[in-house]
């Protein structure tokens, strides 16, 4: 039986909503879509000022790019979350705004396809196609196709782990990823018994399910990240929630990066829920993490 979390272990942020996280209801996944984008001012806010944001074509896969400054920038790739069947460009603005001023680098939110529509390997493939398209074209926009790094919340997490690996493997230099409790074992071997607030077990499933059809190998490192070859992957920040059903299997992947000599840093923030960075107008936690992955993000992308 699943036992609920006592409200006072919350951070008093947290415990001041309420939490309305009901099943999914694939024939209304639509309406929870729009709904998403719909609430992102209520919860992130408006967003802060950027130089300039522009809507691009990176190959065939929208995109939107925030330049803080003129000349050439440095490029963060973000993969946005969602359980790989919600969230785009409208959820994430404020976030990527943020990460943006803060970090003084350009970022390129990528709008990949999601499942059940698009499942495996279309998301995958479409960030590939988008650090394709900044090496390639990034030049025409004063983006530095030699300093890029990847980050990512949640699924969007696991896109950029998987990315990471798959650049290195293709010969495509990472500086660094910045992840937010990303998503690492389809088995879901570590979430326990204790029901979090926010993300909750038979969601997490059922979006697994849709993503990675029953046909494909989930031991797969494209499917599991940590499963991987890790040696020689960029140095990584890991950002997880106290109260999460994420955050064994998150900082399992962080930790089992610094085995394999990467340099890997991993931040839990007491008192939070999965979610937490992208509702910056809710939960001061979250301006925090931003600040703390800018921080690790612009070290590494320095000239």
């Amino acid at each position: 039986m699943s036992r609920l979390l006592p409200p006072e272990r919350l951070h008093p942020q947290v415990r001041a909503l309420p939490d309305v996280t009901g099943p999914i209801d694939p024939a209304r996944l639509d309406e929870q879509r729009r709904a998403v984008a719909d609430n992102t001012p209520v919860e992130a806010g408006a967003g802060v000022p950027v130089h300039h944001v522009e809507d691009v074509d990176a190959d065939g896969v929208p995109c939107r790019l925030y330049r803080p400054a003129d000349g050439p920038l440095p490029v963060i790739v973000y993969t946005h979350g969602g359980g790989w069947v919600d969230g785009g460009l409208t959820s994430h603005d404020p976030l990527c705004r943020l990460l943006a001023v803060r970090s003084g680098a350009a970022v390129l939110a990528v709008d990949y396809r999601l499942a059940p529509e698009h499942p495996f390997p279309a998301a995958p493939d479409d960030v590939d196609r988008a650090i394709d398209w900044v090496r390639s074209s990034g030049a025409a926009l004063s983006l530095d196709a030699g300093r890029v790094a990847l980050s990512g919340d949640s699924s969007g997490g696991h896109l950029a782990a998987v990315a990471a690996r798959r650049s290195r493997d293709r010969g495509i230099e990472v500086r660094a990823q910045a992840l937010f409790y990303p998503v690492m074992d389809p088995a879901g071997t570590t979430w326990g018994d204790v029901v979090f607030p926010g993300l909750k077990a038979p969601n997490l499933r059922w979006c697994w399910d849709v993503f990675v059809p029953a046909h494909v190998d989930r031991g797969h490192p494209d499917v599991s990240p940590a499963r991987g070859d890790l040696r020689g992957l960029p140095p990584t920040l890991v950002v997880t929630a106290e109260h999460d059903i994420l955050t064994t299997e998150a900082e399992g992947y962080a930790a089992a990066l610094a085995e394999a000599g990467v340099s890997s840093v991993t931040f839990r923030a007491q008192g939070q829920v999965h979610g937490f960075v992208r509702r910056l107008a809710r939960f001061d936690a979250a301006h925090a993490a931003v600040d703390l992955a800018a921080g690790h993000l612009a070290r590494h992308l320095s000239a």
